[in-house]
């Protein structure tokens, strides 16, 4: 049988819809299938860094996200309890800036641009199983909302369904660098929360963070260690209050505006998957998850895409194999994830840093060139390993007030 598409899409997210998209600017013939309809929403850790705000940029679709009047963040806090830092990222591409949409905009957005460009689109439409022939993925066999059979094909199969991704359970590739859940968490937005950019508060088996969304509306997400996501269930909102309550002055911004919604949260598993085979390809949470406590997850989908796409086009064009492209895919997304891999999990442990670390953050406060690389490294504009290269360290322990003073005798 003749293949009918160049690929077909499994999930119409911050994953599938840009990887569609980009695709099918280049004149391939995309199909994506996604079981939602569109607006609609997600559990999302809902900021994009400045490298996503950044491809949203070349994309052309920045301007739609602007326009949904979703604000503009540039500073980012964090609160330690003894020590504060603040700052800014480093730019990417000329973009400093963060925005946190909620999904039923941002993916509404995405859907729209894909179609745009050419991709054809069916929503409410279930992938019941993947076509495979002599070990190869063909295509996809499934239902749409009148529940009809339907089966197509194509040269791949792109899932970017999530980290439960059907591609990923039937394909079986290999995980890797995996580590347990570490963190329990849960969000809800409120009105009338003033913020001063993106604010994170850092306690002893707790952390807790608040971020202006669309609508005039905060989003404000409270995180415990996994090991006490029982009793965090058992008092959902209680236990959310009484981790504001930590930090007072807080807690009173958040007892003075009103819940506009419901909560939503959970924790997630941590772990890198190969994210290709015969057939297919993963992008997104689907070949790579972490906790969120970093968010990353949206950024990161939005790269898998360009990567991804850079890859299939040059196997189509005769220029790669097949197998070359996707091992560049792969190795250029490990090391770039790795370090903020390995910084993310040591941050959703929620455990108090150790002694050098605390020493270190204490050395950071007041010097706003090591606060804004501190926030950099957060948002990932630069990567830990280069922030905590013991030169830098050395550089910034040296700078700080109390390496200048004279030495007790």
């Amino acid at each position: 049988m003749a293949t009918s598409y160049d690929a077909i899409v499994i999930g119409a997210r911050c994953a599938g819809s840009p990887t569609a998209m980009l695709l099918a600017r280049k004149g391939y013939r995309v199909l994506v299938v996604d079981r939602s309809t569109f607006p609609s929403d997600i559990l999302s850790t809902h900021v994009i860094q400045p490298k996503g705000v950044a491809a949203l940029a070349r994309w052309g679709l920045l301007d739609q996200v602007v326009a949904t009047g979703c604000p503009p963040v540039n500073v980012h806090t964090f609160d330690f309890g003894p020590i504060t830092i603040a700052g800014t990222p480093r730019p990417t591409d000329g973009n400093a800036t963060v925005y946190a949409p909620r999904r039923t905009v941002l993916d509404k957005i995405l859907v729209d641009a894909a179609r745009a460009a050419g991709a054809e689109m069916r929503e409410e439409f279930t992938v019941d199983e993947l076509l495979v022939d002599d070990g190869a993925v063909v295509g996809i066999a499934g239902h749409d909302r009148g529940g009809r059979r339907v089966t197509e094909r194509a040269r791949v199969v792109i899932g970017a369904e999530g980290r439960n991704s059907l591609v990923a359970k039937t394909m079986r590739p290999g995980d890797y660098h995996t580590k347990p859940a570490l963190e329990h968490g849960y969000y809800t937005y409120f009105a009338d929360l003033p913020v001063s950019g993106f604010e994170i508060f850092v306690r002893p088996d707790r952390g807790f963070a608040a971020i202006p969304t669309n609508d005039g509306l905060t989003m404000v997400v409270a995180g415990w260690p996994v090991a006490e996501k029982d009793a965090y269930r058992a008092d959902i909102e209680g236990n959310f209050l009484a981790t504001m309550d930590l930090v007072p002055s807080f807690a009173e911004r958040v007892r003075a505006a009103t819940r506009a919604e419901r909560f939503t949260g959970g924790h997630v598993p941590n772990f890198f998957r190969v994210p290709f085979g015969a057939g297919w390809a993963l992008v997104g949470d689907a070949g790579y998850t972490k906790d969120p406590i970093t968010a990353q997850g949206i950024s990161n989908a939005f790269r898998d895409a360009e990567l991804v796409t850079a890859g299939l086009d040059a196997v189509w064009r005769g220029e790669t194999s097949y197998a070359d492209a996707m091992r560049t895919y792969q190795s250029t997304r490990d090391d770039e994830c790795l370090p903020m891999y390995e910084f993310t999990t040591q941050l959703a442990t929620l455990e108090p840093p150790p002694p050098e670390m605390q020493q270190l953050l204490g050395a950071i406060v007041g010097n706003q060139s090591a606060m804004d690389g501190f926030v950099s490294v957060a948002t990932g504009t630069l990567s830990p390993a280069d922030f905590f290269d013991p030169e830098n360290v050395g550089q910034i322990m040296m700078a700080a007030p109390s390496a200048k003073q004279p030495a007790a005798v």
